[in-house]
């Protein structure tokens, strides 16, 4: 798949299956032209690959998934959004790094308090064997891999219905910045801050455009419009979103090995993500060290 990349994969530094050099050399037989290693809130799964990248000839290009949460008024819940970071020139700044340290920090406090939960309705499972599934990048999916394996759960989709998802009786709230916080973050740091899939959020098209608006002046600069989530008509739609508001339109598989087996690197589900590598010229292109 020549002149083809993929700009949103993750590896077994977050929530992923493969080691970041599996990952390397699956791109390289899948013939891609560049990829991005966007694991959630962490490097370690770039800075694991980029020597391997290099020596086999693929550019890797740093990248890194967040949480957020978007506040639409008094009377709604917030949304969950998650924003996608790239730094294609640059390494981020010592004060990036040290917020993603506190970062994780608080995605173990949910953690713990998630392994008390389910403890308290009579599950057997304790954070320590979670952690020996994501080391210091633990996460619900690797509560959802245990509750499975222990037969609580007939699949993933099942252990969250359940158990661990957003309505589900044993939920914990992570403690997440705005979305706003997390944009004006990435992009003081030297990052391009990107919204990720965007159809996870819900929103209306109306809605839409006031809150990627009101994002571009916190310094959002990009829309993933590829993904494996979005049909035909949604990346139209996403596409005609970006141009109508000048945000470069990215995209990638959102590739996690067996974790989502119906996702492939670099063509997402069953063929539907192409991302052209003139979207790369694009990042490559944008000057993000600007006041916002």
């Amino acid at each position: 798949m020549p002149g083809f990349i993929d700009l949103h994969a993750h590896t077994n530094e977050s929530d992923g299956s493969l080691a970041p050099g599996e990952l390397v050399a699956l791109a390289q037989r899948t013939a891609l032209a560049a990829l991005a290693i966007t694991d959630h809130d962490t490097f370690a799964g770039y800075e694991k690959a980029i020597g391997l990248a290099r020596d086999g000839g693929l550019e890797l290009v740093r990248g890194i998934e967040l949480n957020s949460r978007l506040h639409l008024g008094e009377d709604e819940a917030a949304r969950y959004v998650h924003v996608l970071a790239y730094f294609p020139h640059d390494e981020p700044s010592a004060d990036f790094q040290e917020w993603l340290h506190r970062q994780r920090a608080d995605r173990r406090s949910r953690n713990r308090k998630l392994a008390q939960a389910l403890q308290e309705r009579g599950v057997a499972i304790t954070l320590e064997e979670v952690e020996a599934r994501g080391r210091s990048l633990a996460g619900r999916p690797h509560f959802a891999r245990i509750l499975v394996e222990k037969g609580y759960a007939k699949n993933s989709d099942d252990a969250f219905r359940r158990y661990i998802g957003e309505e589900a009786p044993s939920y914990v709230q992570r403690a997440s910045k705005t979305t706003e916080e997390v944009v004006r973050s990435i992009a003081l740091s030297g990052g391009v801050p990107v919204i990720a899939h965007p159809i996870r959020i819900g929103l209306t098209p109306a809605q839409e455009r006031e809150v990627l608006r009101h994002l571009k002046e916190a310094g959002l600069l990009g829309l993933e419009v590829y993904h494996s989530e979005h049909s035909a008509e949604r990346q139209a739609h996403y596409r005609k979103l970006a141009e109508e508001l000048e945000l470069l339109p990215t995209g990638g598989s959102d590739f996690h090995g067996d974790v989502k087996p119906d996702i492939s690197l670099g063509s997402g589900f069953h063929g539907n993500v192409r991302v052209p590598s003139v979207v790369l010229d694009g990042l490559r292109a944008l000057r993000t060290m600007r006041r916002v």
